[in-house]
């Protein structure tokens, strides 16, 4: 029964969301200027925050939350029969980032000690609140500021904090997430429109997430101009002062060092081998047969979360554009959370 609250009550969340997000700001009402209001001081306390990034976040999780695609999620997973308390640490990168394992944690029918990142601390509480009012009170939660008095760990940061976090919580049931990037492999033929949908895997949220491509592997006849002209929809992201800040230091730094890059004004091309790139900065590769490719996947694979490119070239790849769309049954690091949560 109380699992069947909690779900209905993602369904309303999942309404109520959908319902805000289609009306202007003259139509509000009461609640949803308060609604608008926490968004507006998320911007205003992380400007990666921005309203276009938040309202994306809330769009994708609503049409995730519909009681087809939660039953199936959970259908796969048995609640569990004596609750724990799982202490969440809460990555703050892109908006609501952690909701995933917050609503896993509950929906496990465990009890979430949930410490916030100050990055992203008010639309977390605002939501949680409105589920558990839509769910008659079933929602159980606490938000701390120290963890303990846990039985497991869900923890999720940089990698020189995970070493931190796996030392520090080495003595407990845990899952520590470490960063990582994505990638895409052009095959040649992409149409524009595809390369388009592209360039949305690389700019949403700034390219913070982990999900955000941030090295590509081209043929070796592929037109670089190409791919720059796929981004141009995305040119007025230079005037976002702290993605321009990033732009402006990593082309004096590759100025100065006199190292060659491509230019468009508010992206770079660097043909370099390393997987993570700077923000504003792309890596790319230019490959002879795709075994090349692969070799780097497998030797890389832990590093990666998500691989952009078509079907044909079987790499367990995603459609281009889907980067941000992932499902319930997606999780960070490629770890099942909700089969870590069934036996703990």
């Amino acid at each position: 029964m109380k699992l069947q609250k909690q779900i209905l009550g993602l369904c309303k969340l999942s309404s109520y969301i959908e319902d805000f997000l289609e009306k202007k700001a003259e139509n509000y009402s009461e609640i949803d200027e308060g609604f608008f209001a926490v968004l507006r001081k998320s911007e205003i306390e992380n400007p990666w925050f921005t309203l276009e990034n938040q309202k994306f976040a809330l769009k994708q999780w609503a049409e995730l939350l519909k009681e087809n695609s939660l039953e199936n999620w959970l259908s796969k997973y048995k609640p569990a029969k004596n609750p724990k308390k799982v202490g969440l640490i809460l990555a703050g990168n892109i908006p609501m980032v952690g909701f995933h394992d917050v609503i896993s944690v509950v929906l496990s029918q465990h009890f979430p000690l949930i410490k916030l990142s100050s990055k992203d601390k008010r639309l977390m509480p605002f939501l949680l609140s409105k589920w558990n009012e839509f769910s008659e009170g079933n929602v159980p939660f606490e938000f701390v500021e120290r963890l303990q008095n846990f039985d497991a760990v869900i923890a999720t940061g940089s990698n020189n904090t995970a070493r931190y976090l796996e030392y520090y919580f080495k003595d407990s049931l845990n899952i520590i997430r470490k960063n990582r990037t994505s990638i895409a492999v052009l095959k040649g033929d992409e149409t524009a429109e595809e390369l388009q949908l592209l360039a949305e895997d690389i700019f949403r949220y700034f390219g913070l997430g982990c999900r955000n491509v941030t090295r590509f592997f081209i043929p070796e006849d592929f037109v670089i101009d190409r791919l720059f002209e796929s981004l141009v929809s995305f040119k007025d992201i230079i005037n976002h002062n702290k993605y321009a800040n990033n732009y402006e230091y990593n082309r004096a730094i590759y100025l100065l060092n006199q190292e060659r890059f491509w230019d468009n004004n508010f992206v770079m091309l660097k043909e370099d081998a390393d997987l993570f790139s700077p923000l504003s900065v792309l890596n790319f590769t230019r490959y002879k047969n795709i075994e090349e490719v692969k070799e780097f996947i497998a030797e890389n694979n832990q590093n990666i979360q998500a691989i952009a490119a078509k079907n044909e070239l079987g790499l367990d790849s995603i459609e281009f554009g889907e980067a941000q769309n992932p499902s319930l049954s997606t999780y960070a690091d490629n770890v099942d959370t909700m089969a870590f949560l069934e036996v703990i």
